[in-house]
C-alpha cells in the first residue's frame, strides 16, 4: 500500500470521526432542549401559576376582610373604571350583580376542575408569550365574562409551560367546573365534548356556542355557556378539543 493511499485512508476516518462527534453534540443538544421543553418550562410555569393562585387568593381575603372594595371592583350596577387598560362586567344569574375589572394578560380568576385536581389561574388574552407561557389559562377577549349570558370561552396549553389541559379528554358530562373571582364562585356542569375540530373554528367560542366544521356539535338558544380549548392531538396544534359546561349555580363570596 502506498504511501498515498494511507493518507487519503487517515483523512477519511478523521472525517468520520469528525462527523460522528458532531452527530452526538447536535443529538445531546436536542436532548437538552427537549428536556429543557418538556420538564423545565412545565416546572417554572407550574409553579408560577401556584403563586399566582395564591396571591390572588391573598389579595381577595385580605380585601373581604377589609370590610370593602376598592373602585373597580363591587356589588350592584356595572360600574367600574374603563378605558384602553381594562373593562368592566357584571355578572350574576342569582340577581345580585358582581363587576370585575380585567387587564390584558393579567390574572383575574382561577379556574378549578375537581376531576383533573385542577386550579390554575386565568388571565385575560390568550398571548402565549404573555398568558398562555406561563402556565395560565387564558380568557378570549370579546367573549363573555364569569356568570354572564352568553359564552366565558378559555384556551390552555395541552404540553408544556404548565399543561393545565394536558388531561381534558378525562373530563366525563356531569363534571363540574367552577371559577372564582373576586365577588364570586360560579358553578359549571360539563355538558357537550367535542374531540377534534379544526383550530379555526371559530364558532365553539361564539354567544351561543356551535361547531362551523361539526354542526351537530354545540347549541342553538342563547344561554350561560363555559368553553374550555386545547390543541389535540397531543405534542401538535393542528386540531382543537373543546368541551363545553352551563352554569348552574353562582355562589357570592363570603
Amino acid at each position: 500500500m502506498g504511501h498515498g493511499e494511507r493518507r487519503r485512508r487517515a483523512r477519511r476516518r478523521r472525517v468520520l470521526w469528525t462527523g460522528g462527534e458532531l452527530l452526538v453534540t447536535v443529538g445531546v443538544v436536542l436532548m437538552l432542549l427537549v428536556v429543557h421543553q418538556l420538564w423545565w418550562t412545565n416546572r417554572e410555569a407550574k409553579q408560577g401559576a401556584a403563586r399566582k393562585v395564591a396571591a390572588l387568593e391573598r389579595e381577595w381575603s385580605d380585601s373581604a376582610g377589609s370590610g370593602g372594595s376598592d373602585s373597580s371592583e363591587g356589588s350592584g350596577g356595572s360600574g367600574g373604571s374603563g378605558g384602553s387598560s381594562g373593562s368592566s362586567s357584571s355578572a350574576g344569574r342569582s340577581g345580585t350583580s358582581y363587576t370585575t375589572r380585567v387587564v390584558a394578560s393579567q390574572a383575574y380568576a382561577v379556574l378549578v376542575v375537581p376531576r383533573l385536581g385542577l386550579r390554575v389561574p386565568i388571565a385575560e388574552g390568550v398571548s402565549k408569550p404573555k398568558v398562555l407561557n406561563h402556565g395560565y389559562v387564558g380568557h378570549y377577549p370579546g367573549t363573555q365574562q364569569p356568570g354572564q349570558a352568553g359564552n366565558f370561552a378559555l384556551a390552555g396549553h395541552r404540553n408544556t409551560h404548565g399543561e393545565p389541559f394536558r388531561y381534558l379528554p378525562r373530563l366525563r358530562r356531569r363534571d363540574t367546573i367552577e371559577v372564582e373571582t373576586k365577588t364570586a364562585t360560579y358553578t359549571y356542569v360539563v355538558d357537550q365534548i367535542l374531540p377534534q375540530t379544526s383550530s379555526r373554528d371559530s364558532g365553539v367560542v361564539r354567544p351561543v356556542p356551535r361547531s362551523i366544521v361539526k354542526p351537530s356539535y354545540g347549541y342553538k338558544e342563547p344561554g350561560y355557556y363555559i368553553t374550555l380549548t386545547t390543541c389535540t392531538p397531543e405534542f401538535t396544534s393542528r386540531y382543537r378539543m373543546v368541551v363545553w359546561g352551563k352554569l348552574v349555580s353562582t355562589r357570592p363570596r363570603a
